[in-house]
């Protein structure tokens, strides 16, 4: 299965008959990114609903630019979803180069790293967009529509579960990749992510459950 086969143009039923397939597409990194999209779109529900309502007046710039950002983020979701499906895709492409001679053996190698690297900062980018969002998440909760703030607290739980989902796309690549200060790197800035995820929900629940 290529990425072709797999778009947002699907049904919901035709993309979980996939999912649910032996087809290594979708896997654990794009269907993470297809999970974050509908955080966020939780996330841009509030902010529609704050939109232009009575009682919100004050916050309506900072309200448009959190819903344009939510909406620009749904779009680079979808992208990410692709791309995370053709970076896996190129990945084990790699994997049936030919490697009877010991400069084939050397280029299928190196093909394989490269492409390894390149499928480890696919979910990664994933992982960042997902908490680029919570951070949208984060301003819109003290003041999004009362009616609605529960949809916060959902995106917020969303996105951090789909940025941890992600991250194990990323770990389980780690192992084989020889370039080791990549590899720390991509360590360091996970626990980064993982750290500053958890805050960031925890402030946006305390704001929700506050405007109860």
């Amino acid at each position: 299965m290529s990425s072709h086969t797999v778009s947002y143009d699907m049904s919901i039923n035709d993309f979980l008959k996939v999912a649910a397939s032996s087809a290594h597409v979708p896997g654990g990194g794009n269907v993470s990114a297809v999970v974050a999209a509908l955080g966020a779109s939780m996330g841009a529900m509030v902010a529609s609903l704050t939109k232009g309502k009575k009682g919100y007046e004050e916050h309506q710039e900072a309200n448009e630019a959190i819903l344009a950002a939510f909406m620009a983020g749904i779009e680079d979701l979808k992208a990410m979803t692709i791309a995370d499906i053709e970076a896996f895709d190129a990945y084990m492409a790699t994997f049936k180069l030919p490697k009877d001679t010991d400069d084939q053996k050397k280029a299928r190698g190196e093909a394989i790293q490269a492409a390894g690297q390149k499928a480890t900062l696919a979910p990664l980018n994933v992982c960042r967009k997902c908490l680029d969002l919570m951070k949208q998440a984060a301003k819109l909760a003290p003041f999004g529509n009362k009616g609605a703030i529960s949809d916060c607290g959902v995106s917020a739980i969303i996105l951090e579960a789909a940025l941890r989902a992600a991250m194990l796309s990323v770990d389980i690549n780690l192992p084989s990749l020889k370039d080791q200060a990549f590899v720390e790197k991509v360590k360091a800035e996970r626990a980064l992510l993982f750290t500053e995820a958890e805050e960031l929900k925890v402030g946006i629940l305390h704001h929700m459950r506050a405007r109860w």
